[in-house]
């Protein structure tokens, strides 16, 4: 079977929505530690597992297109299921905490009037 590496870079839909789905993990697990709260969080989190799940069906299409060899779809695969795996356990490991969030904690009052 001979791979269509050029075709595939050609393939412009199919290439920048791996490169988004991709690129949407990082940033769904940033916005939602930011928001400061377990709630926001786990969101977040969860946004990025399905986006790990996208990578993969996108993954499979290109694999079908014959743009990528069953060796380079199989790494890139294990590597976006051990990260969706990474995420499920962070998942509920924040849903099993006591820990809330920086925004849930109280801010120490100041006694002094400021100048």
């Amino acid at each position: 079977m001979s791979f269509r590496f050029q075709e595939f870079a050609c393939d412009f839909a199919l290439r920048d929505q791996i490169r988004r789905a991709a690129v949407s993990i990082t940033s769904n697990i940033a916005e939602g530690f930011e928001r400061d709260g377990n709630r926001e969080f786990l969101q977040g989190l969860s946004v990025a597992k399905g986006s790990c799940g996208e990578v993969r069906s996108q993954l499979y299409v290109a694999l079908d297109e014959a743009y990528i060899a069953q060796e380079d779809f199989e790494r890139r695969y294990e590597l976006s299921l051990h990260t969706s795996r990474l995420l499920a356990r962070f998942m509920a490991y924040l849903q099993s905490t006591e820990t809330r969030g920086l925004k849930f904690k109280r801010q120490p009052r100041n006694l002094k009037p400021e100048t």
